[in-house]
Formats: structure tokens, C-alpha cells, sequence
């Protein structure tokens, strides 16, 4: 219809309707709205009589307009006609309905020419005049080569009639009247166009595919028709599900065009094993095509690029003749795949993935081999993580594979699994929307405002987990509230072109400095990665891309990526540009892309005023910015590879990273990808203190050990955080009382004014805590835990007081000092109210505070605590006292303790023993009113005691001391002279033991110049005293003088020991003698022995020096220093060496007296020594040499022989020898040749008798080693005991020579039991 060139004004409401009719028939769909709603307006004021003449000229002028354009598209509508195909059969039945209803389901094997044709026959039926015809694809490739079909079947010129776009290419213009163009497109132009006014009909093909833009798009177009009566839409597929999508569009009505060019023969294979090769499997059929088959291309449907890899290995293996394989996937470079499309000699065989299921057709393919599987993208909305497991595709699938043979003649399709197999799998294909993140379409939604998700009419509605987890990201992203509505952030986030988190990174960089650069990443992350790895170049590539690579991160790996080629573009040509991005293995194409895509989101940026860095950014400003939209994606290293991520996620870097090789600790992840292991795709080493701040709205925080701080005055708080379950913030110390006032205040009193933890100024602090440890001193003092309040108490004291909402210092002390105002004793204790019970002046007695020792005060202190080091009662000793203090003394503690440890005790003892002494207490009670403390070990006491009152001996091994708890000895703490502790320990000796060395030293530091000199050759000082007493400090210490024998002279020294002193200064005194008689030394030391070396040697007794060292020694001891020896009834031989403590010379008459008395002697005792020693020389040669011949049997004699002529001729015996002794010698010597004569009949004998001596000397030669110093009556018994088994000697190897004095074995171990009871004795005393 056309309007008349000069039209009159509407007259009624008729004419107005009449208009309205002509405008739906024919205004363009971009016109009609606008030309329909003011037409209401006219119509309106034409009714309520207004003057409508001049906007009905400017409404007829623009009907005219839009007329016009839509009789010039009518005009452009070239002539075509339908090729042989089943579709085109249907054509006229197919336009037919298309006019009677808004929509139709048209379902059509593969091969039937339904993508193709149907854009043709809605031109048949008059459709794209007044609107496009929109025909979506969902793939570039295939919206591409199906444009180019049509086109060519129009015969008209790409970009004219028929025309496409796609993302970043636009090959259609406004006379275009059917456009091909991919999903993503169609939705683009939702947000622009909410009607879809640009379109009269809408073909949504490979619908079955069911991904989301798909499904929203026709939840979509579903909520549209109401509101678009004039458009119409096509629902086609190969394999649709017919019921659905009729039902979907209110039984829409479906045509279903069966049939396809040549039949398709499907043979299924039964593989023998589950474990059957598959790569062997698809050979096999390669060889039935080549021997069985016709000529033909050959197609092969695999799961993935590694699988395509390892049956491209196994094809080539085979060597089929005449065959060339071409792999086929989505990140091929455009010059690979358009390799499908080339001409070529003999059989091609197309290994692909399902890129190649839908849509685009390979040419010349007659066969098909299905393996059955493909790579399905799946979401998890519990792990959020999106898996790419290898499923067995869908009957849909399966026939859609089928449909890619028989287009150019009969074609066979082998499937590599058994018929049930496939009549057991589901139908179709689970749609995208169920399997996928929803957060994009939520925020699209919200944007459009076009209702809840949750109401949106999709074919499939999602579970409404999945719809839950969207919003979680997005509240994630701060682009939702918690209500579900868009933030004011979410608002600007949708107008940028990026999936949702990346457009998070934007706004974020922008603040942080970096948008130049997060925007360049966040671009290139968007597109497919333009680094291509082609299969032959693989190394090649990977080291071209190397020089990009960035060690800690992947991100900015990708931006040296463009800066690098950015440069390169500039500089270069646009051919040489392309041969350099081929030669560096980039896509040239996505390149463009990635620029294309970069100008779209900087054009979005600056419509949001986002300000654009001019200065390069940091790296750590980069991945700031980054993390803000991928805070659910990061991950810390727990071993070696793998690192543990939020909601307990464990992933591995994937191993074309260039940070595989050197995990770092903390990383961020731009994808998380599930294949056969969870990979973490595109990642940097992130500091994980980032997280706290941009992660605030989502971690989760947990307070622990809270404490007082006393510097900050502050109650803090252990503060852990958790993204998602990952622990980012571990024992951060926070603020508690801002987190949890009631609970900070209850620590702040009892760890600030109960506790230690006060550092105000109060007063009162010092005041209670003074009272409070007093009552603690006097628990620890009696050991009881009955006299000072709980702490409770003094807690209640402080909380009645201290108001509510004060939890730290400055709050109270604010408070303190306006309440002390009004009263200066508020928060002081009162003694009463702390004490339980009160103390007795007896009860105080049992525990003193100090114990008295020879006259010396010892200060002691207590602590109560089972099991600390200290628990008991502690003597504190001065190190200068250390030497003189009682051994036993201590052990007797204190009254208050000292039953308790007698009890003990006697518990301790076996039960047979310890029977006799029940009731224990009683039996100790008794033994403490006789017994007062004394240095004597109190076992030792008791057991005198006991034994008195029962008869029972108690040995002292019975006493088992060491089972007693350690509070029942006492504690040494030892101070130095500062009152420093230096040490602490429960054994007395072991301290005396450890200090030895600072004992002398103090002892020297100590001793003034009288008794203490080094260099006398010559008594010129008055007086050796036993003891004397020396100042140190305000101290009194007891040492004891001693002359050291220094070789050529002698030292006045001053010892911490009495008997060390004695040793020490007899030999001191001799060598003062030695010193005087220099002339008679000097003569000896020439004469005695002169000319005998020889004989010596022989005798094998040490040399001459040696022996006659040891004899003026002995000569001269014996001359001058002679006097009764003091051994008592028991002493035989009277070794004048070693006398009492009245040999010990003391002063300097006393020695002169002595020296003139004995020195005239000297010389003839040691020239009768030496003779006595000259006459055994003889006899010890012969003895040795006897001793040399006897053979392995008299192996132990020999040696005991050797040992006992040592010991005779040792410089120690010889130097303690008297005339009586000597004399004895040669006796000795002939008593060892008669055991020599008897050995070769006697061995056995002999052995007994060796053992026999060795059990009576070890442990008299042991104690003269080991309880040095002994008293001097002590070791001439033990020196006495030796000569004793001398004789003993004598008796049992040669009888015939006698004995000296009456011994037997008896005799010995009695004589011996007598020596160690006086050890025994000796040893408690000097401890």
C-alpha cells in the first residue's frame, strides 16, 4: 500500500486505525515503534480537539521515508532458485506456516539444507523488507562460511545482500537483507536494542548445541513476541529435541524434513577389551576404508588435541598409501585450518574435535569415524573450578557426527562403540546454562532489567545452585548487594565488554595507577592466546616465545607480549608486520583481535571516566589490581608441586607456565581448569598480605588467646582470617575490645589489675600486689595453699569497681583518676580481705627464714610449685663459701619439712624392712624429739636411731633416695659477690665440683701477701698456720695455707681443702730441704749408682736418674722429717713418708731444728739404699731374662711379675721407702725366682693365685688413686695393706723363704675390711 502524495487530515478514529494498519504492514521494524507511538499521540489530540495539522505533516513525511527504504529492499531481493535438497521440498510449506505463525520449529536431518535454504525461503515468504533476517551461528568459522554459501547461491556479493558479522569484523551493510552472525552478537545488540527492532524474523540455528547464549536467547525471544507481534522466529536444528522447543513457544508448530543427499551407512564396532587401543582401533578402520571402500575424504571425531597428536603418531605409523592427515581444532592458526579447504591429491583424513560437529562443513568427506567422546566443559559449584572431562557424547551428537558424511555421495560412518552403548546414552547434550558459571548472564539480567533469573523462561532452568553461586561471584566482585541488586560498582563493571572479573581488575587498576596495563592483560586473557604452538614447530615456538616470558609472572608475560609487537607494528609495514608475527609463531589475526577488543574496552573506559596511567606501573600495582577480580582463585605451596587453594582446593601450576619450575609461595590463578588433574592456568606470585585488604567483604575472622599488652595498654586478640576456607592472616594481633568489648574487659582486669600487667600510675597497684605477694611468699613458705584468696576474688574485687566498656589503660586511667578523687583508697586491698586464715608463732618456727651453719647465717626462700626447679626450700650460698660448707648438714631441711621427708624415707625402704616400722609417723615422731640436725647423713641417723628402738640393721643401699620427690633435698642457689645467681642445683658436691676452679680463684684473690708468695728457695717466714681466716667482702672465708713444691723453689699457696694442704705441703718442706742440703744432693746425685747404667738397663728397673732421684728423696725424708709414724697396733712396716699431721713442720725453728738434726744422716741412708739396690741387679738380669723365655701358656705369670717389679721399683714406692722396707727386697727378688723354677709344673696353680692378689690390690691401689687427698693415717694403711700382700706373695709362691709378719687371706680381708670402713667413714666426711 501506498500513501497519497497530498493527504488529507485523519477525520476519525477509523482513519486513525487505518494508519495504525498500514504502518505494521509497511514501516521497516526500526521505524514502527516510533511512527506507532505517535500516532497514539495525534490520535489523542485529535480527540480532545486539538490542532494536530503540523505533526501530521512530520508524521506522513517520516512514513514516507521509512517507505520508501523498505520498497528499495523489496527492489534488492535477487532471483534465486532452490537446489535438489530435502529442504527445498518443504520450501513452500515451510513459508507458509512462517506467515501464519510467529514461530516454527523446523527439524532436519544433517545434510537436508536447512542452514542454507531457510534464509532463502523466508525471502520467498517475504520476510527481511522491513527488517533483516538475523541468522545466528555459534561459531565465527561457521558464520563465515555459511554467509559465503548463500551469497554464492544468491549470486550477489558479499556485504550486499547477504552479509556477517562477527566480533571484531562487520561484513554487512543497511541493505543488507539477511545477516549471519553469531549468538554472541545477537546478545551484544540486546543491550543496544532491547526489541531487536533491526530484524522482521530471527533464525537461532544449531540450536541443539544449547549453549548459553542460546538458551537466553530463547528465553529471551520468548519474553519479546508479545511485544514484537511482526516478528518472526525460525528454531532449526539436526538433532532437535522437536517437543521441547515446541512446548517452549507454546506449541509453536514443527516441520521435520527427514531424508538427507546420499544415505549414510553407520557401522558400530565391538571392541574386544575395555582396554583396546583406540589409536589402533581407528587404524583398523582406515585400512577397511582403503581396502573396501571408495574413494573419499576421510573425517575423525576426537576428544582433544593431545589425542588428535597421537593418532596423527599412529596414522603415519600405519603408512596407508596416498593419505595426508590434517588436524582440525579451535587454536589452530586460520592457515591451518583453512588447510581443510585446499585441494589436494589422494585421501585426506581430518583429525578433529567437535569443532567440527555443527555447522562447518568439511569438503569431500564420504567417511566418519566417531570415537564416542569429546571434551565437555562442566562447572562445579562446589569446587567452583571449570572441569574438562573426556565424557561419551549424546545420540544427538552422535548423529550430528554421522551428518558430516553423505553430502557429496553415499557415506559410511564407523562408530567405535557397540549399538547398546549408544542406544544407552541420554538423547541430547546437557544445555550450557546447566553446566556453567552464571554470574555474566545474572549481571547482563540485572542491567536489562528484564526480572529474576530465577523467573526467566529458559528451556532448561538451571539449578538453582548454580544460580546461588553466580551471585556469590558477583558478590564476590562487589557487583551485587546482598539483596541480589546491582551495586553501584556492578553498574559500571556491566558497561565494560569483559567477562565480570576482568572488568573488576579495570576499575580496580584504575585506582592503583596501572589501567594502561591491566587493561592491555585483562584483553589479551579475553581472546583466544595468540602464541601458536604449531605440531611440527612446537620447540622452535616455545623458544621464540621465551624471550616474553616473565619468571614470576604470566600476566606480564603477556603484556611484554604486546608491548613488544605493539612496537613492531609501528615500525613495520602491514605485510612485514604479518611475516613477523608468522616467524615469531603469533597469530596475526588475533592480534587484531586482541587490538580490536583492546579499543572497545578503552572506548568503555573512558565512557566511565577511567583515567589512564601515562607512566609505566609497578609489577606489584599490576597483580593488585588483577587479584581484586580473582580472589577466589589463589593458592599457597603446601609440597614441592601442589598448593592447597580456597574451599580446599589443591591444583598444580600447568607445566606450560612460566613459573612451573619455580613454584613461588603464594600465587593467583587466572582459571582453574580440571583435566586429569586441576591445573591452574595464566598465574603470578602475589604477596599475601594483598589479600587482606581487597578480600575485607569476604574473609572470615576468628579471634583467639586473647592477652593484655602492656606497652600498648590494649587487650589483643590472636586474628585469623579464611578466604573461602584458606588461611590468609595467621596470628595477627588485633584490637580485641573492639571486636569483643564485654570479653576484652574481663582480660584487661584480670591480666592488667589481678596479673602483672599494670603500667599506669596508680598507687594501688604497688599496694596490693605488695599484700598479694607477702600471702604468696608465706603458701610457699608453709607449702599450703590454704591462706591467700582465689584469684577470683581479687578479680570480683576489681570488676564490682571498674565500670562497663573499659578494656584498656587509657579508658581506666581516665576513669582511675576521677574516681581516686572522690576516694584515694577505691581500688586499695585490705590484708583481711585476702587472708583465709592466720599463722601461729609455732607454725612460723617449722619454716625459718633463714638456718645457721657453724656460726654462718644462710638466708633460705621458698616456693611451692610441684614439679618447677625450684620447688622446696632453697639455701642462697655465696661462691666464697662454697669450699668450707658441711656436706650433710643440709640434708636435714628444715622442721616444718623434715618429717615429711622422714617418712619418706622410711616408705622408701623394702617392705620386709620396712614392716617393722608401722605406723611410720610414729616411729618418726619419736626419732625427731632426739634428734636434732647435725653434718651426718640423716640415713645414716635414722637408721641408728631405728636399729636402736627395733634391732633392725638397715643397710644403707636399703635407703632409696632417689625415689623421693626433689622438694625433700635441698636447693643450693649459688650467688657470686654481686648477689647475682651464677648457678642453682640440688647437689651440693656437684656444685663444689663444678666451682672448684672459681674457688681457688676467689681463695688467691683473697689472700694477702703473707700467705701468699711464690719463689722460696729458703724458710725466712715466721709460721705455716693449719687455718686461717680471710676477709672477702663482708665475708669470712676458712683457707688453708700450703707450701706447692715448685721443682726449684717452693710456693706459699693458700687451698680450699685441709687434707690438700697437708699432701701438698709435705712435699713442700722436703723440697725446702733438698733446697738447703744443695752440697749433699749435688754428691749423691755424682756418686750413687755411678757406672751401673748398664747393669740398670739390663735389670730393666728405669734409669739411673730416675732411681736415684727417688732415693735422696727417700733419704732425706727419712733423715729429717722422721717421727712415729701414727698407724696404731695395726701398722707392720711404719712408712715413714707419710706420717700424721704432726710430721707437718710449721714453723721456721721447728724446721731448722730438724734439717740439723737429720742432715748429717742423709748421705749414708742413701748409700745404703743404693747398695741394697746394686746387690738385686744381678738377679734381675737373670730374672729377665727368664722372663723373656717362658713361653704363650706362662703368658699371665710373665705379666703379673712385670707388674709387681714395676710397682717395687716405681719412683712413688721407692720415694716412701724406710731401711726396714728395703731390706725386704732382695727376699722379694728371690721369691719370684723360686715362683719362676715352680711355673712349668704349677700354671694352673699359678692363675688362681694371680687372681687372688688382683682381688686384694684393685681397690686398695683404686682408693689411693681416686679419694685423693687422703688423710695421712689413711694412706699409710693403704700403703701398709700394699706390703702386706708383698708378703702375702711370699707365702703362696715361695712358703720356704717366709713371711716377715703372720698373713693369710683371712688375715688380709679382715685388715681390709678395717681400711674400708675408715674409707667409708673418711668418704662421708669429705663428701
Amino acid at each position: 500500500m501506498t500513501m497519497p502524495p497530498a493527504p488529507d487530515l485523519p477525520s476519525g478514529q477509523q482513519d486513525f486505525q487505518r494508519l495504525q494498519l498500514l504502518v505494521d504492514e509497511t514501516a521497516s521494524t526500526r521505524d514502527s515503534f516510533r511512527l506507532s507511538r505517535q500516532l497514539r499521540e495525534l490520535a489523542q489530540q485529535f480527540k480532545r480537539g486539538r490542532d494536530i495539522s503540523s505533526s501530521w505533516q512530520q508524521w506522513h513525511t517520516g512514513l514516507l521515508k521509512t517507505q520508501a527504504l523498505t520498497d528499495s529492499r523489496r527492489q534488492t531481493i535477487p532471483n534465486f532458485t532452490y537446489p535438489e535438497l530435502p529442504v527445498s521440498a518443504r520450501a513452500d510449506e515451510i513459508a507458509e506456516l512462517l506467515s501464519k505463525h510467529q514461530v516454527i520449529v523446523v527439524a532436519g536431518e544433517t545434510g537436508s539444507g536447512k542452514t542454507t535454504q531457510i534464509p532463502k525461503i523466508c525471502l520467498q515468504a517475504g520476510r527481511g523488507v522491513r527488517g533483516l533476517i538475523g541468522h545466528t551461528q555459534p561459531r565465527r568459522i561457521a558464520a563465515r562460511t555459511v554467509a559465503t554459501r548463500i551469497a554464492e547461491e544468491l549470486k550477489v556479493k558479499m556485504g550486499e545482500a547477504v552479509g556477517y558479522q562477527v566480533r571484531f569484523s562487520d561484513q554487512s551493510s543497511p541493505n543488507s537483507l539477511i545477516k549471519l552472525m553469531t549468538d554472541g552478537i545477537l546478545l551484544a545488540e540486546i543491550q543496544r536494542d532491547r526489541f531487536l527492532s533491526a530484524y522482521d524474523t530471527l533464525i537461532i540455528d544449531e540450536a541443539h548445541e544449547r549453549s548459553l547464549n542460546i538458551d537466553f536467547l530463547l528465553g529471551y525471544l520468548k519474553n519479546l513476541l508479545p511485544q514484537r507481534p511482526d516478528l518472526k522466529i525460525i528454531i532449526t536444528s539436526a538433532t532437535i529435541d522437536v517437543a521441547k522447543f515446541s512446548k517452549h513457544f507454546n506449541d509453536a508448530p514443527v516441520v521435520e524434513v527427514s531424508g538427507r543427499s546420499f544415505p549414510v551407512e553407520v557401522i558400530y564396532n565391538h571392541p574386544d577389551t575395555v582396554e583396546t587401543d583406540r589409536d589402533q582401533m581407528i587404524v583398523d578402520c582406515l585400512q577397511d576404508i582403503h581396502s573396501n571402500q571408495k574413494a573419499g575424504d576421510v573425517l575423525i571425531f576426537l576428544s582433544g588435541e593431545r589425542e588428535i597428536r597421537e593418532a596423527n603418531l599412529a596414522i603415519k605409523r600405519a603408512q596407508l598409501p596416498h593419505t595426508e592427515v590434517v588436524p582440525l581444532y579451535a587454536r589452530l592458526s586460520l592457515a591451518e585450518q583453512s588447510r581443510i579447504f585446499s585441494a589436494h591429491r589422494g585421501r585426506r583424513i581430518v583429525l578433529s574435535t567437535n569443532v567440527a560437529e555443527t555447522s562447518l562443513t568439511v569438503p569431500g568427506i564420504r567417511y566418519v569415524i566417531d570415537t564416542g567422546r569429546a571434551r565437555v566443559s562442566r562447572y562445579s559449584f562446589r569446587t567452583k573450578v571449570q572441569r574438562l572431562p573426556i565424557e561419551a557424547i549424546s545420540q544427538a551428537s552422535a548423529n550430528q557426527r554421522a551428518g558430516r558424511c553423505g553430502r557429496v555421495a553415499d557415506g559410511v560412518c564407523y562408530r567405535l562403540y557397540s549399538e547398546e552403548d549408544f542406544q544407552g546414552r541420554p538423547a541430547f547434550t546437557d544445555p550450557e546454562i546447566i553446566r556453567t558459571n552464571l554470574a555474566a548472564v545474572i549481571l547482563q539480567m540485572l542491567h536489562l532489567r528484564i526480572g529474576d533469573i530465577r523467573n526467566f523462561p529458559f528451556v532448561d532452568p538451571p539449578d538453582h545452585r548454580m544460580i546461588s553461586d553466580g551471585f556469590k561471584l558477583l558478590e564476590e566482585l562487589q557487583a551485587v548487594t546482598e539483596g541480589g541488586k546491582l551495586s553501584s560498582l556492578g553498574k559500571r563493571l556491566v558497561n565494560i565488554p569483559l567477562d565480570p572479573r576482568f572488568a573488576r581488575m579495570l576499575l580496580e587498576s584504575a585506582n592503583n595507577g596501572c589501567l594502561a596495563e591491566v587493561m592491555i592483560i585483562t584483553t589479551g586473557l579475553s581472546i583466544q592466546d595468540p602464541r601458536e604452538r604449531p605440531a611440527d614447530k612446537q620447540q622452535a615456538a616455545d623458544q621464540s616465545h621465551k624471550k616474553w616470558q616473565e619468571p614470576n609472572s604470566d600476566f606480564v608475560s603477556l603484556l611484554n607480549l604486546w608491548r613488544h609487537f605493539e612496537e613492531q607494528r609501528q615500525q613495520l609495514s602491514g605485510n612485514q608486520y604479518s611475516r613477523y608475527c608468522k616467524s615469531n609463531h603469533v597469530s596475526y589475526l588475533r592480534m587484531r583481535e586482541w587490538r580490536d577488543l583492546h579499543h572497545q574496552v578503552h572506548t568503555a573506559c573512558r565512557g566511565l571516566k577511567l583515567t589512564s596511567n601515562t607512566e609505566p606501573a609497578e609489577q606489584d600495582a599490576i597483580h593488585r589490581s588483577i587479584l581484586s577480580g580473582l580472589l577466589g582463585q589463589v593458592g599457597i605451596l603446601q609440597d614441592k608441586w601442589e598448593y592447597l587453594g580456597t574451599r580446599n582446593r589443591k591444583f598444580f601450576i600447568f607445566p606450560g607456565s612460566g613459573l612451573s619450575k619455580k613454584p613461588p609461595k603464594w600465587l593467583m590463578a587466572g582459571s582453574l581448569m580440571e583435566t586429569t588433574k586441576q591445573f591452574a592456568l595464566t598465574v603470578a606470585k602475589i604477596d599475601s598480605d594483598w589479600l587482606e585488604p581487597l578480600a575485607a567483604h569476604l574473609v572470615k575472622k576468628s579471634y583467639s588467646e586473647p592477652f593484655y599488652n602492656k606497652k600498648s595498654g590494649q587487650v589483643m586478640a590472636k586474628e585469623r582470617q579464611t578466604l573461602f576456607g584458606l588461611s590468609i592472616v595467621e596470628n595477627k594481633n588485633r584490637v580485641y575490645g573492639q571486636v569483643a568489648p564485654q570479653e576484652a574487659r574481663k582480660v584487661f582486669v584480670q591480666q592488667a589489675l589481678v596479673e602483672e600487667g599494670y603500667r599506669g600510675k596508680g598507687e594501688f597497684y604497688a599496694h596490693n600486689h605488695k599484700l598479694v605477694e607477702e600471702l604468696q611468699a608465706l603458701e610457699d613458705r608453709f607449702r599450703r595453699r590454704d591462706l591467700l584468696v582465689e584469684q577470683q576474688a581479687i578479680f570480683d574485687f576489681y570488676d564490682q569497681l571498674v565500670p562497663e566498656g573499659i578494656y584498656n589503660l587509657a579508658a581506666f586511667e581516665k576513669w582511675r583518676k576521677q574516681a581516686e578523687a572522690k576516694n584515694p583508697k577505691l581500688l586499695m586491698l585490705e590484708k583481711e580481705y585476702l587472708l583465709l586464715r592466720g599463722l601461729s608463732q609455732d607454725e612460723q618456727a617449722q619454716f625459718p627464714e633463714s638456718i645457721s651453719c657453724d656460726g654462718i647465717p644462710f638466708q633460705l626462700r621458698y616456693h611451692f610449685q610441684p614439679g618447677h626447679v625450684e620447688d622446696g626450700v632453697s639455701a642462697v650460698l655465696p661462691l666464697a663459701l662454697l669450699h668450707q660448707l658441711p656436706r650433710y648438714f643440709f640434708e636435714w631441711l628444715v622442721p616444718g619439712m623434715l618429717r615429711d621427708k622422714c617418712i619418706a624415707l622410711v616408705k622408701s625402704l623394702p617392705k620386709q624392712t620396712r614392716r617393722h616400722f608401722v605406723p611410720v609417723p610414729d616411729h618418726v615422731d619419736v626419732f625427731l624429739r632426739k634428734a636434732k640436725p647435725q653434718d651426718r647423713p640423716l640415713t645414716e641417723v635414722l637408721a641408728e636411731h631405728l636399729r636402736t628402738v627395733s634391732g633392725v640393721i638397715i643397710d644403707p643401699e636399703q635407703w632409696r633416695q632417689e625415689s623421693l620427690d626433689n622438694w625433700y633435698q635441698m636447693n643450693f642457689v649459688l650467688e657470686d659477690e654481686h648477689g647475682a645467681t651464677i648457678a642453682m642445683a640440688r647437689s651440693l658436691e656437684q656444685l663444689q665440683r663444678d666451682f672448684k676452679q672459681q674457688i681457688s680463684q676467689g681463695l688467691e684473690k683473697a689472700a694477702d701477701q703473707s700467705s701468699s708468695r711464690q719463689g722460696i728457695t729458703e724458710w725466712d717466714f715466721d709460721e705455716l698456720p693449719e687455718e686461717v681466716a680471710l676477709q672477702h667482702g663482708k665475708i669470712s672465708i676458712k683457707a688453708w695455707p700450703a707450701l706447692r713444691d715448685c721443682g726449684d723453689s717452693v710456693a706459699l699457696e693458700v687451698m680450699d681443702n685441709p687434707l690438700q694442704a697437708e699432701k701438698i705441703s709435705r712435699q713442700g718442706q722436703l723440697r725446702l730441704a733438698l733446697l738447703r742440703g744443695r752440697e749433699q744432693v749435688k754428691y749423691l746425685d755424682k756418686n750413687l749408682l755411678r757406672g751401673k747404667d748398664l747393669a740398670l738397663k739390663a735389670a730393666n728397673i728405669g734409669s739411673r736418674q730416675v732411681l736415684i732421684d727417688a732415693l735422696i728423696s727417700a733419704s732425706f725424708q727419712q733423715a729429717i722429717f722422721r717421727t712415729q709414724a701414727v698407724f696404731g697396733a695395726q701398722a707392720v712396716f711404719g712408712a715413714q713418708a707419710v706420717l700424721s699431721g704432726q710430721g707437718i713442720v710449721r714453723d721456721q725453728q721447728q724446721f731448722d731444728q730438724a734439717y740439723e738434726q737429720g742432715i748429717g744422716q742423709v748421705v749414708g741412708l742413701a748409700q745404703d739404699y743404693t747398695a741394697s739396690i746394686e746387690s738385686l741387679l744381678p738377679g734381675l738380669h737373670g730374672l729377665q731374662k727368664q722372663l723373656r723365655s717362658l713361653g704363650l701358656p706362662a703368658i699371665y705369670a710373665a705379666e703379673d711379675i712385670r707388674h709387681q717389679l714395676d710397682w717395687l721399683f716405681a719412683t712413688e714406692t721407692l720415694t716412701t721407702v724406710t731401711d726396714g722396707i728395703i731390706g725386704q727386697y732382695p727376699r722379694y727378688i728371690k721369691a719370684i725366682q723360686v715362683r719362676i723354677d715352680k711355673l712349668t709344673t704349677q700354671q694352673g696353680k699359678d692363675r688362681e693365685h694371680i687372681a687372688e692378689i688382683s682381688d686384694l690390690l684393685t681397690p686398695c691401689r683404686q682408693a689411693l688413686v681416686e679419694d685423693q687427698p687422703l688423710s695421712s693415717d689413711l694412706e699409710a694403711a693403704l700403703l701398709d695393706y700394699c706390703w702386706l700382700v708383698e708378703e702375702y706373695r711370699v707365702s703362696l709362691f715361695a712358703q720356704q723363704l717366709k713371711t716377715r709378719v703372720p698373713v693369710s687371706l683371712k688375715r688380709l680381708n679382715k685388715r681390709w675390711a678395717e681400711i674400708e670402713e675408715q674409707l667409708r667413714r673418711f668418704r662421708v666426711q669429705a663428701g
